[in-house]
């Protein structure tokens, strides 16, 4: 069970760049989040008062959910959807790469739980190498980056932060296997946060409701949030933080070769040596051993995280 959710995450958030890409030309990012989250998590709190599952929870539950709610998808995803307007896809890729660096540290410094094996180590960094690889003659073509451009790619760096800290956060809050009700309102706080924001800058006036726009927020409404966001929820309480991030090295191969199937688009020796070189990477990370540290250090640990 824990493969497959791993390979929907794989599968279905890479072909989300091609999604966001579509949905933010014509309407903005927030307004474009706050209505994929807001519509997710109502269809998920619908399917769970059906089964009969509770969706009650005490004010501190709810106050964990919205902050990791925030942290993901308003922190992290619409930042995402704000720098994919301003800057290319492959400096973008490049960026949210550094998920897992994040995922490590603050999984050390807030949780503390797990040390990674020396193999683990090299996955990730031969990852990030990989996705170097993947991107290199799109870099190469930037002439200058200018200062909107500049901006954009500090933002999205913070985007990452934000994703990898609510990532944690969820983990160390967590008090048993996650459930659909309890990620089903982290959507609902994310896509009433998002709305909100989209309000304050007026978004709505600025929106064109094209059917290839609705279309793309359809797509991502199904693929990117009711599968891949509920699939992540499930192996981030399965799996430890260096392996749950090993989806941020996957998620551009996929983007590229969507793309070439997609829009036929041009794979070149570049785009085949990265996805190679990820793949080799991704097959180190989850079949290195991650081992709890001992329970002096862990409280010295979290400790120094308070």
């Amino acid at each position: 069970m824990l493969a497959f959710n791993f390979g929907l995450v794989y599968l279905f958030w890479g072909s989300t760049y091609l999604g966001i890409d579509i949905a933010v030309e014509k309407i903005p990012p927030p307004l474009m989040c706050g209505v994929r989250f807001t519509i997710a998590g109502a269809i998920m709190l619908a399917y769970c008062v059906v089964r009969g599952q509770t969706i009650r929870y005490s004010a501190r539950q709810y106050l964990h959910l919205a902050l990791v709610g925030l942290l993901l998808l308003m922190g992290g995803n619409c930042t995402l959807a704000f720098a994919e307007r301003h800057i290319s896809s492959g400096l973008a890729a490049l960026l949210v790469a550094s998920i897992p660096l994040w995922f490590m540290v603050l999984d050390s410094l807030v949780i503390g739980h797990h040390r990674v094996s020396t193999r683990g180590l090299a996955g990730l960094a031969l990852g990030f190498v990989g996705t170097c690889v993947l991107i290199l003659p799109q870099l190469m073509n930037i002439s200058g980056v200018g200062r909107t451009e500049f901006v954009w790619s500090v933002s999205l760096l913070g985007g990452t932060f934000s994703w990898a800290l609510g990532s944690v956060l969820a983990k160390k809050w967590a008090s048993g296997p996650p459930t659909p009700a309890g990620t089903a309102w982290q959507m609902v706080f994310a896509g009433l946060g998002n709305l909100v924001l989209a309000g304050l800058r007026n978004d709505i006036s600025h929106a064109t409701w094209t059917a290839r726009g609705i279309g793309a927020i359809a797509y991502l409404v199904v693929a990117g949030s009711l599968i891949g966001y509920t699939a992540f929820i499930y192996i981030l309480g399965h799996a430890p933080a260096a392996k749950v991030s090993t989806y941020a090295y996957v998620n551009p191969v996929v983007a590229v070769f969507l793309g070439w199937l997609v829009l036929h688009e041009k794979v070149d020796a570049y785009m085949i040596a990265g996805s190679v070189v990820i793949i080799a990477s991704v097959i180190l990370v989850t079949g290195a051993n991650v081992t709890r540290k001992k329970p002096e250090k862990l409280e010295l640990a979290t400790t120094a995280a308070d």
